[in-house]
């Protein structure tokens, strides 16, 4: 449903974009992460045929974003940072207005206000003038706004900024219905609601794809590794050089906070192996010693985001 080809942009001496490629097939719901100034609200705008790429393609529903501009943006509902709300119009006459813009006949286009304004929960609201509404319902409007004339692609460029929440919860049930149904890339620094919503993350630093796949498999490591935290009584040191001789062990630290009841906690680092928590757990117990806990531990994805992101310095789109 969406494609991106070594997508590149440049604003003079700047590379906002850097040979990006990212797939998104039908009814998935991306996370779209990175720092300010990463290349994120570039990348959304190139895709919504805000400005052409200088280089590298992107697709739309098949249709390439330069070559078949119009079949691709009608294609699209687009939710910038920023709303674009006329305030002095009422929430169905501006709806209205935007189904118009984007071709529909204005019969149509009242039906669509309607159909829409339901989905997103504001159709008690229709008659009221957009200045008079709340930030969360101004939000519900914007994104209404995208979803008229029902395209199968949301570009959504953070939908919960600036509200509280219960309104970001509302908005975050909203965006999860789409779900199957619609085709969702979803910029946000909320990474608690990426990882609630999204099925996919894509997260890019300094215009380039650092990570990419579902949050859950990015959570385990950014080698693909795992890590066991694992509670057993006996010696420290006998017990950190036990279990650095279990196969498929990388490396074992030792807290030096004395775990409840006795005996010691360690963080065990391993390689991509099912089978590793098991010969963990026959070693510590073989050698005699009991084993209290063994669990895994994953990153958040905090953590990974953090991780993959602030070991260079950030650029990109703030400055150009």
């Amino acid at each position: 449903m969406i494609e991106v080809r070594d997508l590149t942009k440049r604003f003079g001496a700047t590379v906002a974009v850097d040979r990006l490629n990212f797939t998104l097939d039908q009814g998935e719901i991306l996370g779209f992460l990175g720092p300010n100034g990463a290349g994120k609200t570039t990348t959304m705008r190139i895709l919504t045929g805000f400005f052409p790429p200088t280089s590298g393609q992107a697709f739309i529903n098949g249709r390439d974003v330069v070559e078949e501009p119009m079949p691709a943006r009608r294609a699209v509902g687009y939710l910038p940072e920023s709303v674009p709300l006329y305030v002095d119009m009422r929430v169905e006459e501006y709806l209205r207005f935007v189904g118009e813009a984007k071709g529909l006949a204005p019969a149509e286009a009242k039906r669509e206000a309607g159909r829409c304004m339901a989905a997103v929960g504001v159709d008690q609201r229709a008659r009221q003038l957009i200045k008079q509404l709340s930030k969360g319902y101004r939000q519900r409007v914007g994104l209404a706004q995208a979803l008229m004339g029902d395209p199968p692609v949301l570009i959504l460029d953070e939908p919960t900024i600036g509200l509280d929440p219960g309104q970001i919860v509302e908005i975050r049930s909203l965006i999860r219905g789409f779900a199957g149904s619609k085709t969702v890339v979803l910029s946000s620094h909320i990474l608690p609601e990426v990882a609630a919503t999204c099925s996919k993350v894509v997260i890019i630093n300094q215009g380039r794809l650092v990570a990419e796949g579902p949050p859950e498999l990015l959570r385990t490591g950014r080698g693909g590794g795992n890590s066991l935290k694992v509670r057993a009584s006996g010696p420290a040191e006998g017990l950190t050089g036990l279990l650095e001789e279990v196969p498929g062990v990388e490396s074992v630290a030792c807290s030096l906070e004395e775990a409840p009841g006795g005996g010691c906690w360690f963080t065990v680092e391993t390689g991509v192996d099912d089978q590793v928590a098991s010969r963990v757990a026959k070693a510590v117990v073989e050698a005699g010693h009991a084993l209290s806990e063994l669990s895994p531990v994953t990153a958040s994805l905090e953590d990974v985001f953090m991780q993959l992101t602030t070991s260079e310095t950030s650029g990109g789109e703030e400055a150009a």
